[in-house]
């Protein structure tokens, strides 16, 4: 399965324990794990604020990242395709991947249930039906 996981995710399998560390594993040993460039200066945006991570740790979270999974440039998306425009970067991202779902924690991207096929689910209601 093609798989993007939104930034919101990442942090938390990277800042915390939990369901989304669980997720980020499973979708490395069983499935495609895409992002963009705008998904990784999110991640380490937010691990230097939000997490205060020193940078060499950073660092190596992105480097992971990059050879673990596969860089798509996103595609353009309409500008009300969602209703936070900060989230069509991650919508182009899934759509450029050609993914079979988003995984995120944000409502404004779960609130549209699907965008062009791309099933857009929480990190809970994804480890469900990785069961």
């Amino acid at each position: 399965m093609r798989v993007v996981l939104d930034t919101n995710v990442l942090l938390a399998a990277f800042g915390t324990r939990g369901i989304c560390e669980a997720l980020l594993d499973a979708c490395l040993a069983a499935h495609e794990l895409y992002l963009s460039q705008a998904i990784l200066d999110e991640v380490k945006e937010h691990l230097s604020g939000k997490f205060k991570m020193p940078s060499q740790q950073i660092n190596q979270i992105v480097s992971f990242l990059k050879s673990a999974c596969i860089s798509v440039t996103p595609t353009a998306v309409a500008t009300d395709a969602c209703r936070d425009p900060d989230d069509l970067l991650v919508l182009g991202t899934a759509i450029a991947a050609h993914a079979d779902c988003l995984v995120t924690g944000d409502k404004d991207l779960l609130v549209l249930g699907t965008h062009q096929g791309i099933a857009i689910v929480s990190p809970r209601s994804f480890w469900q039906r990785l069961k």
